[in-house]
């Protein structure tokens, strides 16, 4: 018999992982394994928020997916960076705090999930929120996970809240708190002008326990099951074939594409599927990998006529002086993200919450990925270069995805298929919302500013234009979820528990879980997914974490 040297693994120290990780080792009687596939984050640049869009194209820290040709798409493969590395996502993200619609919530729970209404989850929040700026019913002010307002001094993006106004929206001063709907400005989890990722808020301060380690570099190969129960997991580390035994419990925690992609190698799927790659069924569970949603969006693209936008503080030398003021100090425009504002929208009236949201930008995409400008730029010609970007999406797609298994080696990247607008909804919702802000940018807050639509362009004037458009134009907001659905019925991955249906002794818990998309980015979401489920595994709600300095 193996010796099963851990009481608990748990696989992918990304956004849930982290918390897990962290929440399991500070009880010290548990031994507590964290595997993760990619490496330390300890590339300095990525803690610095401004520099985020040049570092996560780069590839650096990122499984670099790209989905199969979309057959709604024009046949174009979508770019899907997800984390590779300790902090997962969350150490390549935006770093936009949105915890969803509370009606996403209790959505869940009237799918057959009690104990996931937003009554419920709403205390998992807090404990991992430590918020610097508010204190009210909604937020933690003690918790790990550093998130602040935002704290961007560009006029743009005061312009964009109040022209939402003039339009006949409300302001919304918090998108987490009593209301959504609105027009406003975004949280984030920045801690003293550095990115706080789930690395840095629950992994850095356990990593000195000794019944916690963690290993990097280590790719799971499978789950190793002695009849149904999960015995341990098989893994890859520095050139070497390694075993490490679970007493108790393997959580995956390795999110929408490796989860469902280690199920299957380990012999829980479609058992089809499984024998075609010649994987010996543990169990057959039809639902692994399928039910994958994420958020599609589109960018209305205008040229400014005035030299307002970022691209005023995107020159090389400024730049330089604000890495220095960043590192040194916490402060200045490299400590603030480019998407600062935005907005919760209703595509009609007659729906109880919002199914649009906008990230606003002051900068063109190629702007904000830092294709930086020299200095001494030349005022006869900067307005040119100067531009605004909204990004438009659904937020209750009902397009559905799937992950596939490309080989049985878990070395291959697995088949992505977004099936991104396969449902005419998704593309109604999108085109809505292009029309919607396209009134509100006609509004007089930007009088004397605005230029020209760069994007779509008033040639696409009507609603069958724009969806045709749309073929050409959409894009991914980077919030995949779904792939290891949590739910009662059949083609459930996870029932309340999180306990991976039909076998012993193993649970997933990240952003796959989730049985519908929540309403915004999901960062947030996942942590308290991770908070979740440390409570159903250890048996008993957590108490506050200690107050931070």
């Amino acid at each position: 018999m193996r010796a099963k040297e851990y009481d608990y693994i748990v696989v992918g120290a990304g956004s849930a992982g982290c918390v897990i990780a962290n929440r399991l080792s500070a009880n010290p009687d548990n031994r507590v394994l964290l595997l993760e596939a990619g490496g330390r984050d300890t590339n300095y640049l990525f803690r610095l928020p401004m520099l985020m869009g040049k570092l996560m194209h780069s590839g650096i820290y990122n499984w670099n997916y790209y989905t199969e040709p979309e057959p709604h798409l024009a046949g174009r493969e979508v770019y899907w960076p997800r984390g590779k590395v300790l902090g997962g996502s969350s150490t390549i993200n935006g770093m936009i705090y949105v915890r969803g619609n509370p009606a996403d919530y209790d959505g869940w729970a009237r799918l057959g999930l009690p104990g996931w209404s937003y009554a419920d989850v709403l205390p998992c929040f807090k404990r991992s929120e430590g918020h610097t700026d508010r204190d009210d019913p909604y937020h933690g002010r003690s918790g790990e996970l550093t998130v602040r307002r935002s704290r961007a001094s560009n006029a743009m993006y005061d312009a964009f809240i109040e022209a939402g106004q003039q339009a006949g929206y409300p302001y919304t001063d918090d998108f987490n708190g009593e209301r959504q709907e609105g027009f406003g400005r975004y949280d984030f989890t920045i801690r003293r002008g550095k990115r706080c990722s789930a690395a840095t808020a629950f992994l850095k301060p356990a990593a000195k326990r000794k019944n916690l380690k963690v290993i990097a570099n280590a790719l799971t190969r499978r789950v190793v099951f002695s009849g149904t129960r999960a015995d341990g997991v098989e893994y890859q580390a520095g050139g070497k074939l390694a075993f490490a035994g679970a007493e108790k419990e393997v959580i995956l925690s390795a999110g929408v594409v490796n989860s469902p992609q280690l199920l299957m190698l380990s012999g829980i799927g479609d058992s089809e599927e499984l024998g075609r790659h010649g994987i010996p069924v543990v169990h057959h569970l039809p639902g692994v990998g399928k039910n994958v949603q994420d958020h599609v969006d589109c960018c209305l693209v205008y040229e400014l006529n005035q030299p307002v936008s970022l691209r005023n503080d995107l020159r090389i030398d400024k730049v330089t002086l604000g890495v220095a003021r960043a590192t040194l100090f916490g402060a200045g425009f490299i400590t603030t993200f480019p998407y600062e504002a935005g907005s919760f929208m209703k595509s009609s009236a007659s729906l109880d919450v919002p199914d649009i949201q906008t990230h606003f930008m002051p900068a063109t995409e190629d702007t904000a990925n830092l294709h930086w400008s020299l200095p001494f730029f030349g005022k006869k010609d900067a307005a040119r270069y100067h531009g605004l970007t909204i990004r438009i999406g659904p937020l209750n797609p009902k397009s559905r995805g799937r992950i596939a298994l490309r080989s049985n080696q878990a070395a291959d990247a697995p088949l992505i298929h977004a099936n991104y607008l396969d449902d005419k909804r998704d593309i109604q919702t999108a085109v809505a919302g292009v029309q919607l802000l396209r009134e509100v940018m006609d509004c007089k807050a930007f009088n004397g500013v605005l230029g020209r639509e760069l994007a779509p362009g008033l040639q696409y004037k009507t609603d069958e234009q724009l969806a045709g458009w749309l073929v050409d134009a959409a894009m991914t907001t980077l919030h995949p979820v779904g792939s290891c659905k949590m739910g009662i019925h059949e083609e459930a991955v996870v029932d309340g528990d999180l306990r991976v249906r039909g076998v012993e002794g193993l649970r997933v818990a990240d952003a796959s879980i989730m049985p519908t998309i929540t309403h915004g980015n999901t960062n947030a979401p996942a942590i308290m997914i991770g908070e979740k489920a440390s409570e159903l595994i250890s048996g008993e709600r957590l108490g506050a974490p200690p107050t931070l300095d």
